[in-house]
């Protein structure tokens, strides 16, 4: 009975880990090939600039920058959370892991609704996607990573919610890794995308 045993569970612990690493490199993937397709929009974002420099910095002055400002500090706090949480979980604490996500959940939604009026706001004023080439990238730049944002806070619900199980282990910590890295590359996409569109040339 006791060799059954001894058999079974390095098995499924060999199981889980492997579960764990094909989706951490799935997640690794995914995040390069993000970062590749982004990397081509900005270079086109700044060819199409330097053709039209006149109608492009007059756009981004209709940006309002101190929108971007609070976008980018609701993200980073939320990331800081994430790292917060991430390091409990490590460490045994899943009260504090628990509460950490919640925080980074719930900071994270600012985002949401910060965006919702900021897009509600430009359409209000006839700036849509179709309106110039600048508002073209605004649009499919900021819209690209919001679907991102929304797959991130997703996942974070996800980690919350598994974690009501009394034990963290070491699959549950590897997906959490996949998750806090994806969240973290959020972060740096917007980091990247906020002073392209908001105050280059503004």
């Amino acid at each position: 009975m006791s060799n059954s045993q001894n058999s079974t569970l390095p098995w499924n612990e060999t199981k889980d880990q492997s579960i764990s690493s094909q989706i951490s490199a799935g997640v690794h993937f995914f995040m390069l090939a993000d970062i590749f397709v982004f990397s081509g929009i900005f270079i086109d974002f700044m060819l199409k600039r330097s053709q039209d420099l006149e109608t492009f910095n007059q756009s981004a002055a209709l940006l309002n920058p101190w929108s971007g400002i609070i976008n980018t500090l609701i993200l980073i706090t939320s990331g800081f959370f994430v790292v917060l949480a991430f390091n409990a979980g490590k460490a045994g604490k899943v009260a504090d892991m628990r509460r950490w996500v919640l925080f980074a959940i719930v900071i994270g939604a600012g985002f949401a609704v910060s965006k919702g009026f900021e897009y509600s706001g430009k359409i209000a004023d006839g700036l849509t996607m179709h309106s110039n080439e600048f508002f073209m990238f605004y649009y499919t730049l900021t819209g690209a990573h919001f679907l991102h944002f929304i797959g991130g806070m997703i996942a974070l619900s996800a980690i919350f919610h598994k974690s009501k199980k009394e034990v963290i282990d070491e699959e549950f910590l590897g997906n959490f890794k996949s998750v806090a890295l994806y969240w973290h590359m959020v972060d740096f996409l917007w980091i990247s995308i906020f002073p392209l569109l908001y105050l280059l040339g503004a």
